[in-house]
């Protein structure tokens, strides 16, 4: 009897597991029918997201919203779908038929038919468990955590007159002893006002500066004394001579990502006692009041400085200058040139097209001794507030001997949306005034001097 029962049960509990199976099965089977060809998030569209937005669209830079998880992507998926199918998202105004860069956000056709695809199937999200935690991430993308922070006391109030303004700062620091620093990132804390951004590092004798904090932070830029602008700043060490400076140690334009430079090249010894000399920070027009806290992030070094990095700037302010002379006459479009001969061996780390609101396109390339050309870069339409350091993907050899030419079109029009007057006014460079309705035209290449084997050396994906 209880052999018959225990028989009975068996049999039981096989036909309730067969059972479960089944339905088991037929959900499984039900899932896999309803995402069969389907776009998901984790599969298909988090990789895109990731790689092209995420660095933008997270706390603290520039995208005005994150663009981490699923759900930060699912709630402005129309508005990506709208931006991405038009190209005017991720912004990258380089020609990348032309020349391809590092960090390079361009999404190809069938990018952006998944897109569209994913919004069409309803924003289905696929295995997200298996995706990255949004924390790790977010650690991927800010590069690391710096050794050092330097930043002003307290933030800078900008008045809200609508009127350009023009900066000298100065910021010190102090640390408990010299030491090698392998990069210097600058944080702008007002994005959407901070035009641009040009630091030297002072070092200063232990000894011969009791104290490094005194005067003032910053002074108007338009002070023609620059001895007066210096006393204060109290930039001078405490016998009246001028610190040790380091030139062009950290630059910054609108759009501008920072990037490590391969532990090969670059790097800076740094003494305890120094400051940041900001010789100019320009704040866009802005009929608001507003703060600015931007600051400094430090990556210490274990190793002394190779090859320090030089640099060399073309056109507006620059050794080259610009033909003819920069001036556009009201509705018209009218197209500019530089030339240089650049008198060594280099190798280039990056380039910076710049122009300011009225440019139309941006065309830069060299010309071997030998007749060959080397592609720099070219920019269809120019768009002032995405400004680029664009790095080659390996170090870039250009010969002595090769001239660089630089084309530039401006457009000062009423067809240009950009143009700053209505009606169009002349336009032009005035005596390298960097106010942005007045215009420039510069080519910044940062180079080391060429080295046998360079043209292996990758910029891409530098660990910090």
């Amino acid at each position: 009897m209880q052999f018959i029962f225990n028989k009975i049960f068996n049999v039981c509990i096989f036909t309730l597991c067969l059972i479960l199976c089944m339905v088991q099965g037929c959900v499984q089977n039900t899932a896999t029918k309803n995402e069969a060809g389907k776009v998901l998030f984790a599969e298909h569209i988090a990789p895109i997201i990731h790689k092209n937005c995420s660095m933008c669209h997270i706390d603290g830079e520039a995208g005005p919203f994150n663009l981490i998880t699923y759900n930060d992507v699912a709630r402005k998926a129309k508005l990506i779908e709208y931006v991405t199918s038009n190209k005017i998202m991720p912004p990258w105004p380089a020609d990348a038929n032309y020349t391809h860069f590092t960090n390079e956000t361009v999404l190809s056709d069938d990018e952006i038919k998944l897109i569209k695809s994913w919004v069409a199937d309803g924003l289905l999200p696929g295995d997200t468990a298996h995706l990255m935690p949004p924390e790790q991430l977010k650690k991927e993308l800010r590069l690391g955590k710096p050794d050092l922070i330097v930043k002003l006391p307290k933030p800078f109030k900008l008045p809200g007159n609508n009127v350009d303004l023009f900066l000298v700062v100065k910021i010190p620091y102090e640390i408990p002893n010299d030491t090698f620093v392998r990069a210097i990132e600058f944080v702008p804390g007002n994005k959407r006002l901070v035009h641009h951004m040009n630091a030297h590092l002072l070092q200063y004798d232990a000894h011969n500066k009791a104290n490094l904090f005194d005067g003032n932070y910053f002074v108007n830029q338009d002070q023609s004394n620059s001895l007066k602008l210096h006393q204060q700043l109290n930039l001078m060490q405490d016998d009246g001579s001028y610190p040790a400076m380091t030139p062009s140690v950290c630059n910054y334009l609108p759009g501008a990502q920072f990037s490590f430079y391969p532990k090969e090249i670059g790097g800076y010894k740094i003494t305890r006692k120094g400051a940041f000399y900001l010789n100019d920070l320009h704040f866009g027009p802005s009929p608001y009041e507003a703060l600015d806290s931007s600051y400094f992030k430090i990556y210490y070094s274990a190793i002394p400085p190779k090859r320090p990095v030089s640099e060399f700037q073309i056109g507006t302010l620059g050794i080259a200058q610009v033909e003819p002379k920069l001036i556009v006459p009201a509705n018209e479009i009218k197209t500019f040139h530089i030339q240089f001969t650049v008198p060594q061996d280099i190798s280039v780390i990056s380039m910076v097209p710049h122009m300011h609101l009225i440019g139309k396109s941006y065309w830069a390339y060299a010309i071997k001794p030998s007749g060959d050309t080397i592609r720099l870069i070219r920019i269809p339409r120019w768009d002032f507030r995405w400004q680029y350091f664009y790095q080659p993907k390996t170090l870039l050899k250009i010969p002595r001997g090769s001239i660089i030419y630089v084309e530039g079109v401006y457009d000062n029009t009423a067809g240009n949306p950009n143009n700053p007057f209505n009606p169009p006014r002349l336009i032009m460079e005035k005596n390298g005034s960097m106010r942005t309705t007045d215009e420039m035209f510069q080519f910044i290449v940062t180079y080391v001097p060429y080295q046998k084997g360079d043209e292996a050396i990758s910029l891409e994906g530098v660990e910090p």
